[in-house]
């Protein structure tokens, strides 16, 4: 309890919002209770009381739809089409495919839902609880009750019932920020709300006695929450790059014409990316330094023969994919040479007897990083996707 105060007393934009929200519902309830009405404290009683009920039926109801969802989207067989697309495009079938294939993204959504329609539904219960409260006042018999609560008491009350309600709220906040950071993975503000100690703290705490069954076959939920993120933004990366501009599926070809297996192929389009594309120094270290992320396609790397490690491993699997070969993009963290390590992409090429061969073509000037020994003792991997099918 106590870090997870600590966390929420820290001055970042998401517990800043929690703490908001917080705040506002204590004073509903010392209101409330010190309004003397009794009307007024049971209505506010009756609405925390809905909150959680939804809350708590939110979550089974997620747990129970998401495998029967998966199954739905899986039987569609959709498939993104090799051809260019507009923004909208990109964001249905980014969306569509992420939700069919990431599990935490498609509970959170579900419970989202869920949770929205049983507050509308519940919300239709007011009458019954008016006619409760009625009933209560009247004491069966017409006459008034005397006060359930003495005035002290009644502030107390209200001040309980609104944490309570405000804790509520703040668990649809967490939800509502996964799954925005979630779907839009470089919006505004993701990476404050990704790096908020406080959003992890209450992802840990909170979250995880809601999901239940769905995330115990997996890891903590702050390390599954990094990797569905990066997950999410990969398969962004797929869906924009799902049309291979002329000049690169040329490029392709006549690198690996001559090449009569899998592994020729990919060790000519390695050579040929790794002395090719300059590692873009300026861009790295405006992220670095300023926080300022240039984006930039498989056609712009192409183009200026530069750009950093994601870009890199971009360009590498459109033009793998272009001359037949099953290729994924991975992110994890890479040696820096200096006992550390840092973010850093790279890719996989699957072979004919169906292994998996790692390299990284951003690191060929250093050395031959084409399927080396001990490849995995300079690069961890966090997680993976197969380009535009979704293995990982």
């Amino acid at each position: 309890m106590n870090t997870w105060v600590q966390a929420l007393l820290k001055p970042e934009p998401v517990a800043l919002m929690v703490m908001l929200v917080l705040v506002v519902s204590l004073v509903q309830g010392l209101r409330s209770g010190a309004s003397g009405s009794a009307k007024r404290l049971f209505f506010f009683v009756w609405t925390a009381a809905l909150v959680v009920i939804s809350l708590l039926l939110a979550g089974r109801g997620a747990a129970f739809l998401s495998p029967h969802l998966r199954a739905y989207l899986i039987e569609r067989n959709i498939v993104v089409p090799q051809e260019q697309l507009g923004a909208l495009s990109q964001f249905w079938y980014t969306f569509v495919t992420s939700i069919r294939d990431f599990e935490l993204l498609r509970f959170g959504l579900l419970f989202l839902l869920c949770y929205m329609l049983l507050r509308f539904v519940l919300g239709f219960l007011e009458p019954l609880g008016a006619m409760l409260f009625e009933r209560y006042r009247s004491g069966g018999n017409g006459e008034p009750r005397q006060e359930l609560f003495p005035q002290a008491a009644s502030r107390t009350t209200g001040a309980a019932i609104g944490a309570l309600l405000g804790a509520g709220r703040a668990f649809v906040v967490i939800a509502i920020l996964f799954v925005y950071v979630s779907l839009l993975p470089d919006g505004p503000l993701t990476d404050s709300i990704r790096a908020s100690s406080f959003y992890n703290k209450t992802a840990d705490e909170l979250l995880q006695p809601v999901a239940g069954d769905v995330l115990e076959r997996g890891p903590v939920l702050t390390g599954a929450v990094e990797a569905e993120f990066r997950r999410v933004l990969q398969r962004k990366y797929e869906v924009i790059d799902s049309a291979v501009p002329d000049n690169i599926a040329e490029a392709a070809h006549a690198v690996a014409k001559d090449a009569e297996s899998d592994r020729e192929k990919a060790r000519a389009l390695y050579d040929w990316i790794g002395s090719r594309i300059a590692y873009d120094w300026d861009k790295a270290d405006n992220y670095v330094e300023q926080g300022i992320w240039k984006e930039q396609t498989p056609a712009d790397t192409f183009g200026t023969r530069k750009g950093v490690c994601i870009d890199v491993a971009r360009l590498y699997a459109v033009m793998a994919r272009t001359v037949g070969l099953e290729v994924r993009v991975v992110t994890g963290q890479g040696a820096d040479g200096r006992g550390g390590y840092g973010p850093h992409a790279w890719n996989e090429v699957r072979l004919a007897d169906g292994g998996w061969i790692p390299l990284d073509a951003t690191w060929a000037s250093t050395g031959d990083w084409f399927d080396p020994q001990h490849f995995e003792r300079t690069h961890i991997r966090e997680s993976s996707i197969t380009a535009m099918y979704g293995e990982s």
